[in-house]
C-alpha cells in the first residue's frame, strides 16, 4: 500500500477492456483504471462511462488512464488532475494492438454519434 490515500499501486488492472462493456456485449472510446482496485471502465465520452459508474458506487476517487502512453490521473471527487501518483502494478494500459474504440467488433459503425462530449 501506499500513503497516497485511495491508490493501491499493487492492485492489478481487471483486464484490458471496460469489466461491464465485456459483460454486457458493450464497447468503449478510452479507458479509465482504478487507483484503489485496479477496475478498468470506460471514459466518460463512452456511452456507458463505466469508470464514474465504479467511482459513485465504491467511493475510490482516483482513476489513472489506461489508454497506451498516458500516465496521467484524476481526481473524481475534485473534478480535478491528480499529478503524483505511483507506478501501479503492470500492464499500464491495453493492449497496444487493441483499437480505440473497442473491442472492433462490437463498435457501431456510426459510433462517433454515440460519445458523450
Amino acid at each position: 500500500m501506499t500513503d497516497i490515500n485511495g491508490i493501491d499501486p499493487s492492485a492489478p488492472p481487471t483486464g484490458p477492456g471496460c469489466v461491464e462493456c465485456d459483460e454486457a456485449g458493450g464497447w468503449w472510446f478510452h479507458l479509465r483504471r482504478c487507483a484503489q482496485c485496479g477496475h478498468v471502465g470506460c471514459c466518460d465520452s463512452s456511452p456507458a462511462q463505466h469508470a464514474t459508474g465504479h467511482w459513485k458506487s465504491t467511493g475510490h476517487p482516483l482513476v489513472q488512464s489506461f489508454e497506451p502512453g498516458e500516465e496521467w490521473f484524476w481526481n473524481y471527487d475534485t473534478s480535478e488532475p491528480f499529478e503524483a501518483g505511483p507506478e501501479l502494478a503492470p500492464p499500464a494500459a491495453h493492449p497496444a494492438d487493441q483499437p480505440t474504440p473497442g473491442p472492433p467488433d462490437r463498435v457501431p459503425a456510426d459510433w462517433t454519434r454515440h460519445l458523450h462530449r
